[in-house]
């Protein structure tokens, strides 16, 4: 569904993802509210990194933040030969931010942060939308994180939205949109807070 001529705003987008819609970028045709079917998720509780995976955060020596640096996030997400990011939809989730319904996750290495990503906040259902790395692993360090720190809120449900490649060697399921909408609502219905 097109949003054109409709302006963007966070009341709008948190109004689509609550019935399971969520926004993207089609180039010059403006902004679109996709509603996949299948959609793809990450069950919470089986997604978990290797020991391999484990070692290299280790290693590297990961620290992790949450809500420190969530424009700084969003516009690294963004930083890439093609985005679909906007400066009005950024602004938007921006404001989400201010209102306390998007969410990042900040992976440093000294004072340099070196990965993140950002996601949607609703009640125990968090929609993951983009991340970046700028050292190996970080990524995927900054996803564990979230994973972990979801289950220990008693979170529901990880949207993945799409699955691809990456989605589903970190653990992504793709499941029915029905099965989608009736996660979906018990996620909502739980009383959690990032």
């Amino acid at each position: 569904m097109s949003t054109a001529g409709v302006p963007l705003s966070a009341d709008l987008l948190l109004k689509a993802y609550r019935k399971g819609w969520f926004p993207m970028s089609h180039d010059e045709e403006g902004i679109f509210l996709h509603d996949p079917d299948p959609r793809a998720i990450f069950p919470l509780d089986t997604t978990r990194p290797n020991a391999r995976a484990i070692r290299a955060f280790r290693k590297a020596g990961f620290r992790f933040t949450h809500d420190r640096a969530f424009e700084t996030v969003m516009r690294a997400c963004a930083d890439r030969p093609e985005t679909w990011m906007t400066e009005e939809l950024l602004q938007a989730y921006v404001e989400m931010h201010r209102l306390g319904r998007a969410h990042s996750v900040e992976v440093w290495q000294g004072d340099e942060m070196v990965g993140g990503l950002y996601g949607v906040s609703l009640g125990g259902a968090f929609f993951a939308e983009s991340m970046f790395s700028r050292v190996p692993n970080a990524s995927k360090a900054a996803f564990f994180h979230l994973v972990a720190h979801l289950r220990s809120k008693g979170f529901g449900l990880l949207d993945s939205q799409y699955i691809n490649d990456h989605t589903a060697s970190l653990g992504a399921i793709e499941v029915p949109r029905t099965w989608f909408r009736t996660m979906l609502a018990q996620a909502m219905a739980l009383d959690t807070d990032f």
